[in-house]
């Protein structure tokens, strides 16, 4: 009997957690070495992951009893515009070498994506370890990371803030309050569950601080995680509600000015940092992030808010996309005059086109309509363009998670 012929896809339970440990760090590199660095070991590694068997949904190919390739999908939530989506976040994506290049994965992403459709998860998020393949598969770009380096003596000058910056434990209640304010109130951002904090400070060490700004009335308004080594102030991230809140802290982090020869850290926005220097010619690095797909072009539509106008805008469409057949066909887009769309089939004749990767980058605001329609990403009327461009909202989504 050949080799394919003895795998079974089949749901993984926590009694495989230790093969599920080892497939991953192979895939990923996990060595003893990396885990030294943040105090680990293989048992404790094993017992951290344990609450993705759990909570997760996790599916993989067995050989006879050995697991030889996984996904897992966890139960995430996201801000959209303002609404909350339940997303899929693919993760744990491996399969032993010599297992590969028999579309083991296609069908696990197919599983995968089928079960997020049941679960009403209409939008899906990864990390890409190869933005090529991921694309083939559907997910698109849809935000991105810039890496800065700002040297002391060009640190930001002290600006008057009404409110205080107080130093804290970076996994405090604190710490998650003030984000949970600003991501109600960001589009694109994570709301974190358990699970979703959980890996959000997988691979930090002990060595992370946290520093909140609280305004006059006590609100946490942003907060700097950092730490500091070899004189370098190291950002793993920085959010703040507003202007104030982000002076205040870069009043905090200069005031670090005598220990340290420079400032290196990260940002998600798609504001650059120089413009807001008063020496702007510091060194940013800005390369794509996360991806995204749309699971259900129905489902997704449901809840996404349009821009509101004084009439009703309809858009004649054929969608592709290169997994999933009920996202495929001709579809008629209505928009209220409110902001409410509807999606549905159509026999109607379309011109224009579009796949699922650019509806997926477009809608949640990563590329215009305009840019999309040049680059010939999305073929339709400058009628149509121009009514895109009035229904989507003009702002990039802000993702710093990894899972």
């Amino acid at each position: 009997m050949s080799r394919k012929k003895q795998l079974k896809m089949q749901k993984v339970e926590p009694e495989h957690l230790q093969q599920y440990s080892e497939l991953l760090r192979y895939v990923f590199q996990v060595t003893h070495q990396s885990l030294y660095r943040i105090g680990w070991d293989e048992e404790e590694m094993v017992q951290a992951i344990s609450p993705v068997l759990e909570h997760a949904d996790v599916w993989g190919w067995f050989d006879r009893d050995k697991l030889v390739s996984q996904v897992a999908v966890y139960p995430f939530q996201v801000n959209i515009f303002g609404k909350t989506y339940d997303m899929g976040g693919i993760t744990s994506v491996g399969t032993f070498p010599e297992y590969s290049n028999q579309g083991l994965m296609n069908k696990l992403l197919y599983k995968a994506l089928e079960n997020m459709r049941l679960k009403n998860q209409s939008i899906s998020y990864l990390y890409p370890y190869s933005i090529p393949y991921y694309r083939r598969k559907g997910w698109e770009v849809i935000s991105d990371r810039i890496v800065y380096e700002v040297q002391d003596y060009q640190l930001p000058k002290l600006k008057q803030v009404t409110g205080d910056v107080e130093r804290v434990a970076p996994q405090s209640e604190e710490v998650r309050q003030a984000y949970e304010r600003f991501s109600l109130k960001t589009h694109g951002a994570m709301i974190r569950n358990k699970l979703a904090w959980n890996e959000y400070w997988f691979w930090d060490s002990d060595d992370l601080t946290a520093a909140i700004y609280y305004n006059e009335n006590r609100e946490p308004d942003g907060y700097v995680l950092y730490w500091i080594a070899d004189e370098i102030f190291h950002i793993k991230d920085m959010i703040f509600m507003n202007e104030e809140a982000r002076s205040g802290l870069w009043n905090f982090i200069s005031a670090h000015f005598s220990m340290i020869t420079k400032v290196v850290g990260r940002t998600h926005t798609d504001e650059p940092l120089a413009f807001l220097l008063e020496d702007a010619d510091i060194k940013e690095t800005i390369s794509p992030y996360y991806m995204a797909r749309i699971v259900d072009i129905e489902q997704f539509v449901a809840q996404y808010p349009f821009k509101a106008d004084t009439f009703e805008r309809t858009w004649v469409f054929t969608l592709d996309d290169p997994l999933l057949a009920w996202n495929q066909g001709v579809f008629k887009l209505h928009i209220a005059a409110d902001g409410k769309g509807s999606i549905e089939r159509t026999t109607e004749r379309s011109n224009s086109r579009i796949d699922i990767q650019t509806m997926t980058t477009m809608l949640l605001g990563y590329k215009r309509p305009d840019y999309l329609h040049k680059i010939g990403r999305l073929t339709c009327s400058d009628e149509i363009v121009d009514l895109l461009e009035d229904a989507i909202e003009q702002q990039t989504s802000y993702f710093s998670d990894y899972f």
